[in-house]
C-alpha cells in the first residue's frame, strides 16, 4: 500500500471521492507497488481503485479516457525510494569525487524505473526475475550499462559476484521484443581491443532489439587515490576504438541497414580526427551520451549563420568551455565574426583543476575554475557558458556556487545556451526571446 498524498482538484480521482491520506491498494486488483504499477495499470479506460480509510477498505470506480491520470499525488515520484547501485565499478566517476561536496552528488542510483521514466542507464545487477517478468510484461524500453559481454571481466569491472550472471537479462529482456539502448565505458586495458569486439558482436546478434549502442572513454578525476590503476586512452588507442567501432557500423549497415553503434565524440577529439558527417550519426539516439553533440552543434549553427541577418550594433562576448569542445567553440566564433565584422568572440579554454587536467568536458567546469581563469581577461558585454556547467533547472554549479556569485566576482553578465546550435548562435549575437 502507498500513502496517498494529495489528489489533483477537478481530476478523475477527486470526482470518484478519493481522499489525501488515503492508502492505496490496488488498481483493477492488481496491487501496487511504485510508479510503473501505478502508471500501467492506471492507463486503462475503465478503472477499479481500492483504498484503505482508516482501516476501512473503499471501492471507486472510475471511467476516463486512455491515459488520463487518476489525479493522485504520492510524497516521492516513485512513489517509494530510489534503488541504489550495489556495484564498486573500477571506472565509478562518483568514486572519484572530492570529499565536502553536496550529498546528492554521491548518490549512485541504478534504478530500472528511472531508466524507462528519464532515460537514465542500469546495470541489471539491482534487478531479479520477477522485475524483468515486469518489464517484459509493460512492455518498456530500457538503457543498460553493459560494459562488457564477458562475465568473469564485468565481475572484475564491476565488482559485483552478480554482474556476470545478470548479462543473461539483456538477452530475456531483447529475445521477448524489449528495445534497449546500450553503453560501454571503455577502459584501457580492461575492456577495449578484442574485448570491445567481443561486446559489440555479442550484443549485435540481438539486433533490432539493440536499437543503439554507445561506446564511451573512461573518465579519470585526480581524486583516484587507493582506486583501480586505470589509465586515460592515447590518441593511437582512441583512433584504434574508432576503427573498431567504424568496422562494425559498416557490418552492421550492411546487414541491418542501420550503424547502430557509435563512438563518442571524445574520441574523435582524442585522435585528433574529424567528426563524422551528420547522416553518420543517423537520427543521433545516444546524443545524451555524448555521441553527436559536436557534430549537431556544427551543423545547426552553420544552418542559422546562413539564415541570420546583424540587426545591432558592435557587440563583444566572451565563450568559456572546456578543452574537448575548444576548438568546435572557436571554429564557430570564426564563422560568426566573418559574417558579421561588428562581432568579436573571445573562447577561452577553462582548465579543469577541481577535477583534474584529465577531465575535459565543459559538463564539468566549476564556478571556482572559471573565476580563476577568467578574472582579469577581456570579457566583453556578455560571458557565454554552457547549461550542462550548471545543476538542471536551476543556476547552481558543480561547486554549489551560483551564477550571481560568477558574475559579480567576474563583473559581467553570464548568458547559459543549451547544446542546440541556433541558440547559441542567438547568444552570440545577443538576440533576446
Amino acid at each position: 500500500m502507498v500513502l496517498i498524498k494529495s489528489i489533483i482538484p477537478g481530476s478523475p480521482a477527486d470526482k470518484a471521492g478519493i481522499a489525501a491520506g488515503d492508502l492505496l491498494c490496488s488498481i483493477n486488483g492488481h496491487g501496487i507497488r511504485d510508479v510503473l504499477d501505478y502508471m500501467y495499470y492506471a492507463a486503462e479506460t475503465s478503472v477499479d481503485v481500492d483504498v484503505e480509510r482508516e482501516g476501512t477498505k473503499l471501492d471507486f470506480h472510475i471511467e476516463k479516457d486512455e491515459y488520463d491520470d487518476l489525479g493522485l499525488e504520492f510524497d516521492t515520484f516513485l512513489m517509494d525510494k530510489k534503488q541504489s547501485c550495489s556495484n564498486k565499478c573500477v571506472f565509478c566517476f562518483i568514486d572519484q569525487m572530492p570529499p565536502g561536496m553536496r550529498e546528492t552528488l554521491y548518490f549512485k542510483d541504478d534504478d530500472a524505473r528511472l531508466s524507462f521514466l528519464q532515460g537514465n542507464y542500469v546495470t541489471l545487477t539491482n534487478m531479479s526475475q520477477s522485475d524483468v517478468d515486469r518489464i517484459i510484461e509493460m512492455k518498456l524500453n530500457i538503457n543498460v550499462s553493459v560494459h562488457t559481454t564477458n562475465p568473469e571481466l564485468r565481475v572484475k569491472m564491476m565488482k559485483n559476484r552478480f554482474a556476470g550472471e545478470k548479462l543473461k537479462y539483456i538477452y530475456q529482456l531483447a529475445e521477448n521484443g524489449i528495445k534497449l539502448n546500450c553503453q560501454i565505458v571503455c577502459c584501457p586495458g580492461l575492456n577495449d581491443g578484442d574485448e570491445l569486439r567481443r561486446s559489440l558482436r555479442d550484443l549485435g546478434s540481438l539486433m533490432p532489439n539493440i536499437t543503439s549502442m554507445a561506446v564511451v572513454p573512461v573518465g579519470l578525476t585526480k581524486f583516484r587515490e587507493g582506486l583501480y590503476p586505470l589509465t586515460t586512452f592515447t590518441k593511437e588507442g582512441a583512433a584504434e576504438t574508432i576503427d573498431i567501432i567504424e568496422g562494425f557500423q559498416r557490418e552492421f549497415l550492411e546487414k541491418y541497414g542501420t550503424r547502430t553503434v557509435f563512438a563518442s565524440d571524445e574520441f574523435y577529439l582524442i585522435a585528433g580526427r574529424e567528426f563524422p558527417p551528420g547522416e553518420a550519426y543517423e537520427d543521433y539516439p545516444q546524443y545524451e551520451n555524448g555521441v553527436g553533440m559536436l557534430r549537431s552543434l556544427i551543423d545547426e549553427f552553420m544552418q542559422a549563420l546562413d539564415m541570420a541577418e546583424w540587426e545591432g550594433g558592435k557587440r563583444t562576448v566572451s565563450i568559456a568551455t572546456g578543452y574537448s569542445a575548444f576548438s568546435t567553440a572557436s571554429r564557430l566564433a570564426v564563422a560568426a565574426e566573418q559574417k558579421f565584422p561588428e562581432l568579436k568572440c573571445h573562447v577561452y579554454r577553462i582548465r579543469n583543476d577541481f577535477f583534474g587536467e584529465t577531465i575535459t568536458v565543459s559538463g564539468l567546469i566549476t564556478a571556482q575554475d572559471l573565476i580563476a581563469q577568467l578574472r582579469g581577461k577581456e570579457l566583453g558585454d556578455e560571458l557565454l557558458i554552457s547549461s550542462n556547467m550548471l545543476m538542471r533547472d536551476s543556476d547552481i554549479f558543480l561547486d554549489d556556487l551560483r551564477v550571481p556569485d560568477v558574475e559579480a566576482a567576474l563583473g559581467i553578465k553570464i548568458r547559459t545556451s543549451n547544446r542546440d546550435g541556433f541558440e547559441f548562435l542567438d547568444a552570440i549575437m545577443g538576440i533576446e526571446y
